[in-house]
C-alpha cells in the first residue's frame, strides 16, 4: 500500500492550519475592534468560502492563480507554480479552512472582558504584549478550537483541492482524491482501506483534542 496520500495529507493539512492560524488570529482581533458596519461587510467576505461549494472555491482559485492569469504568470515567474502541484492543494485547504480559525478566534476575543486591556494599557504595557501575554491566554480555548477545526478541515478538504492539484499519485494525491480515484476505477478494496484509514485518523485527532480538554479541566479544577 503506497502511504504518499496519507503523508501528503498531513503535509497540506498542517501547513495550512499553520497559515491560518496566524491569518485567522490577525483578521479576528483586528476586525473585532473595527465599527459594526466594517464589521459586518468584511465578516462576509471573509465567510464566503465556507458557505459556497468547494469546487466553486476551486475554480476561483484557479481564476486567480492559472498560469495564464496576471497573478498565475507573476508566480511563476518567481519559481512557484501552485496549479497541479501539491502546494496548490495548500493554498485550496487554507482557504476553506480560514473561516473556522477566523470566526472561531474572533468570538474568544469578543468574549475576552475588554477591562483586561484597558487596564493593562494603564500600566504602561505595549500593545504586543498585551496581545501576547494577556489576550491570548484568555482566549486560548477559542484559538485552540479554531486551530483544531481549521486543521481537520483542511485535513479532508477534496473539492477546492482537486480543481487546482488535481491527481496526480505520487504528487499531488491525498486521502480524499484517492478515494475517489479508486472508487472511479472500480477498486472499491482501495477505496474502503483509504477511509478506514482517513476514520483511523479523525478519530485520533478527535481523541488527542479531547484528552487536552479534559487536561485543561482538571488542571483547571486544581487551579
Amino acid at each position: 500500500m503506497e502511504w504518499y496520500p496519507l503523508l501528503n495529507s498531513v503535509r497540506i493539512a498542517l501547513i495550512a492550519a499553520g497559515i491560518v492560524f496566524f491569518a485567522g488570529i490577525g483578521a479576528a482581533y483586528w476586525i473585532s475592534h473595527l465599527p459594526h458596519f466594517w464589521k459586518g461587510v468584511l465578516d462576509v467576505l471573509l465567510t464566503l468560502p465556507l458557505v459556497l461549494p468547494p469546487t466553486v472555491v476551486g475554480y476561483f482559485l484557479l481564476c486567480l492563480l492559472g498560469p495564464r492569469r496576471p497573478l498565475g504568470i507573476w508566480i511563476a515567474k518567481l519559481g512557484w507554480t501552485p496549479v497541479m502541484h501539491w502546494s496548490g492543494a495548500v493554498v485550496a485547504s487554507a482557504v476553506v479552512a480560514f473561516p473556522l480559525m477566523y470566526r472561531t478566534a474572533r468570538g474568544a476575543f469578543e468574549a475576552v472582558d475588554p477591562s483586561l486591556r484597558y487596564a493593562a494599557q494603564t500600566l504602561g504595557l505595549s500593545n504586543v504584549y498585551i496581545f501576547w501575554r494577556i489576550i491570548m491566554p484568555v482566549a486560548k480555548n477559542g484559538i485552540f478550537a479554531g486551530t483544531v477545526l481549521a486543521f481537520a478541515r483542511a485535513l479532508g478538504e477534496y473539492g477546492a483541492t482537486s480543481m487546482i492539484a488535481g491527481y496526480i499519485p505520487g504528487k499531488t494525491a491525498t486521502i480524499s482524491t484517492t478515494v475517489y480515484q479508486l472508487w472511479r476505477t472500480g477498486d472499491n478494496a482501495g477505496a474502503m482501506k483509504w477511509v478506514l484509514v482517513n476514520l483511523a485518523l479523525s478519530m485520533a485527532v478527535l481523541l488527542m483534542v479531547n484528552w487536552m480538554e479534559n487536561n485543561r479541566e482538571t488542571y483547571g479544577e486544581g487551579g
